[in-house]
């Protein structure tokens, strides 16, 4: 199988949007909301506007998402990372990773919140990203623990 990336236009706005529905259902069921649920084809084209957005092609097949903003000084705020339930733990959200890091060469620290209870998450950003968990906080409502990786 062949993993490739392209990056997002806004022609990809549905189909961004259907990523993130099917990569984040189970967030939105867990806690009532989720940021990446539910959004319009609209809010992803706002989105597009403020952010970078890389596509996950599986054979050519969009399986995922990579989504993140650079803050200036080598920061850069990972939005997302997603890969649709059927194509989950074959390791392409490490290669996703690698990918971020491929296009920010100039990287010094990188951030992400998920929540406090997701210990997959945890699990994934310490062990296959070299991330630090760091302090928890709110975030409308839900426990988030806030992830961090810097050279």
């Amino acid at each position: 199988m062949t993993l490739a990336f392209r990056t997002a236009v806004p022609g990809d706005a549905a189909l961004l949007v259907r990523l993130y529905n099917a990569a984040f259902h189970a967030d939105y069921v867990r806690y009532g909301r989720c940021p990446g649920y539910g959004k319009t084809a609209q809010d992803m084209l706002d989105s597009l506007a403020r952010t970078h957005k890389q596509i996950l092609l599986l054979d050519g097949e969009p399986v995922g998402a990579l989504s993140y903003t650079c803050e200036g000084e080598g920061r850069i705020c990972l939005g997302c990372l997603c890969v649709v339930p059927a194509h989950q733990g074959k390791g392409l959200g490490a290669r996703a990773f690698s990918r971020l890091l491929e296009l920010c060469p100039d990287w010094r620290r990188i951030r992400l919140v998920t929540p406090v209870d997701k210990v997959e998450n945890h699990r994934f950003y310490t062990q296959r990203c070299g991330m630090i968990a760091g302090p928890v906080v709110k975030d409308g409502g839900v426990d988030v623990v806030e992830f961090t990786r810097t050279r």
